[in-house]
């Protein structure tokens, strides 16, 4: 520095706390604070740090107490992806399995594409003693830490093991939270001694930055290879992925489709991108897809992907496009994306991308036959059919099947509600079935599918839109995993919906199991039976007497009325509230239609026991129709 600088002296947590309170995003005229809040479990690694600099920052940044480190960053994540990506937390925890529960949550933000900046502490930088507490003591590298574990979960790693070393670390996590084609879990690893020293900052580091989130128009030379492509398809198909929503691409998409006709499916990630109403949208894609997306899917000779990873989800495992002259269109911020499947890339801004070429296509215009217009409109009607049979409760005094919860929801809600959940049986029912209002609505983490997410994600997309009436669905085998952050919405008056639907085990998992001759082995919630297995009576557990000693208000639904009766209580409470529905099965599991695409999941190549032998037949026959796209 030189003698002129102005500097002031600060710990480097104290630094760093001033310094992400003057970070800003700004997109298409919208500014917004970059790191909203810090969500810390306070411990030996990090309370004489980072704790200690947001007690003495507190006015400028907030500050939520956490139960859970997974947790946290799930919340981190919720807030995240309804702020569409301009704004974000931060995470912080101490040394040891403090920072290693961070992992999971990291993953899932990584994958997903949606920004977090995790804060763990670390063992000393000088090293006093070694080892300290929780210290991971490796002989071969004395530079090792357990916080080495989120490397290749993260976009950006650093440790920093001196003062002015933060400078330039800080600079580059804002640059990756911020860059559409690169956010993810960030990690800046900070060591607890060095968290704790004070160093002189030049000024300027704490001057207000704006990140501008850029939208990169199509590259020429690729956006006319595409018109050629969508002039010359006569069967084309719109694959609609998570890239729509955080590009806010919404409006451009439905402007394409109702220019061109193009069908257009959707990801679970995509889903909302057009209201299920819109006459282009024809539902869910792949293997928890509708019959009417799947079987677009199947005959069409191009498919136009815009923001989607092409998961094995969608793609049915390589088994749906079965069409032998298909080609592929992707439109994709991200390179690596936009070059799976063999397609022409389009490497760009999906709102940007999508304007050009709607414009590109309307002189001369370009439309799909009205004879393909009416068959995906027929089909789109019939399905529409088969949601309505699935949501109609003839009796209602009996226990509603988990299709008539949805049912009952989907009747009471509007579109400001938003629907939360991650995994189990719920997301293939939500994505086949749901009828999403609005471009927010349908919030499915379908990318990771981690259990627990659900209820800490609905405090963070909360906090993002305290207007909102935001639900969390969960089974029970989710609610047992992750509980614990309903203690911080009753201590924060976060009026979070759960809603538990409890039908004794892992019910998507028990049917998976089944059907690759696993018999349904260690899915169930029951007592042991004498053949080894847990076939015995169901456990006595009453999730809803958890949740009530958590000091969440409780409302306790038998049957298909008092369901509806207590949903629309829990929709105007001004407290956390749960519902606590016990569901009926049926041979599908959920009663919802069985999945209209195959999912690739191996089967014992030999065995004694029938049930395997004969998955294993029908795996066969299946696994012979994946193609590799080239």
């Amino acid at each position: 520095m030189t003698a002129h600088t102005t500097t002031t002296r600060l710990t480097v947590a104290q630094a760093l706390v001033r310094f992400l309170a003057a970070q800003y995003t700004e997109r298409d005229g919208e500014r917004r604070r970059l790191i909203g809040a810090t969500w810390g479990i306070l411990g030996h690694g990090n309370v004489a740090g980072i704790g200690q600099a947001l007690l003495e920052h507190a006015e400028v940044m907030p500050y939520h107490q956490g139960r859970n480190e997974q947790a946290m960053v799930h919340a981190a994540v919720g807030y995240a992806r309804q702020c569409g990506r301009l704004s974000a937390h931060a995470v912080t925890t101490s040394i040891g399995p403090g920072a290693t529960n961070l992992v999971t949550g990291a993953a899932l933000a990584t994958v997903n594409h949606l920004p977090v900046l995790l804060l763990p502490g670390d063992v000393f930088a000088a090293r006093p003693a070694d080892p300290v507490l929780q210290q991971l003591e490796v002989p071969h590298a004395g530079d090792v830490s357990v916080n080495d574990c989120l490397r290749p979960v993260s976009r950006y790693f650093d440790r920093i093991t001196r003062p002015e070393a933060l400078i330039p670390s800080a600079l580059n996590a804002m640059r990756v939270l911020t860059d559409p084609a690169e956010t993810g879990a960030v990690t800046l690893a900070l060591p607890q001694d060095v968290q704790a020293e004070a160093y002189d900052w030049p000024e300027e580091f704490f001057a207000e930055r704006v990140w501008t989130v850029r939208r990169p128009a199509a590259d020429p030379a690729e956006l006319a290879a595409a018109v050629t492509a969508i002039r010359a398809a006569r069967r084309p198909l719109l694959i609609a992925g998570g890239g729509v929503r955080h590009s806010r691409a919404e409006e451009a998409l439905a402007g394409f489709a109702e220019a061109t006709g193009i069908p257009v499916a959707s990801t679970q990630a995509g889903k909302g991108a057009l209201r299920h109403d819109h006459p282009q949208d024809v539902g869910g894609i792949g293997h928890t897809g509708t019959a009417t997306a799947c079987e677009l899917a199947r005959a069409a000779d191009l498919v136009i992907g815009v923001g989607t990873r092409y998961t094995d989800f969608t793609t049915a495992s390589g088994t749906l496009f079965q069409n032998p002259d298909v080609r592929f269109l992707s439109l994709n911020i991200t390179a690596f994306d936009g070059h799976k499947l063999a397609g022409l890339p389009l490497i760009a801004d999906a709102r940007s991308a999508l304007t050009q070429l709607t414009e590109a296509l309307s002189e001369p215009r370009y439309r799909i036959t009205a004879g393909y217009a009416a068959e995906y409109s027929e089909d789109k009607e019939r399905w529409e059919q088969r949601v309505d049979a699935c949501y109609e409760a003839d009796e209602p005094d009996v226990r509603p099947t988990q299709p008539q919860v949805l049912g009952v929801l989907d009747s009471l809600v509007d579109e400001t509600d938003i629907v939360i959940n991650a995994a189990g049986s719920l997301p293939g029912d939500l994505h086949k079935l749901w009828r999403t209002r609005s471009r927010d609505q349908y919030h499915v983490e379908y990318g990771y599918s981690c259990m627990g997410y659900e209820i800490p994600a609905a405090i963070g997309v909360k906090l993002a839109a305290p207007e909102r009436q935001v639900w969390a669905l969960v089974g029970d085998g989710t609610y047992l995993m992750m509980p614990t952050e309903i203690v911080t919405a009753v201590q924060e008056g976060i009026a979070i919906k759960v809603v538990i639907l409890q039908n004794h085990g892992y019910a998507s998992i028990g049917a998976l199991s089944e059907s690759v001759g696993g018999e349904r082995f260690g899915t169930a919630y029951r007592f042991p039976s004498a053949d080894g297995g847990h076939t015995g009576p169901p456990l006595p557990v009453d999730l809803a007497a958890n949740a009530a000693s958590l000091g969440m208000r409780v409302l306790r639904a038998r049957t298909v009325d008092g369901l509806r009766g207590a949903l629309a209580e829990a929709r105007t409470a001004d407290t956390p509230t749960c519902v606590y529905v016990e569901t009926q099965t049926t041979d599908t599991v959920s009663g919802a239609p069985p999945a209209q695409a195959w999912w690739d999941v191996p089967v014992a190549e030999t065995a004694t026991r029938a049930s395997a032998v004969k998955a294993r037949e029908l795996y066969e026959r299946h696994v012979s129709t994946r193609r590799r796209h080239l």
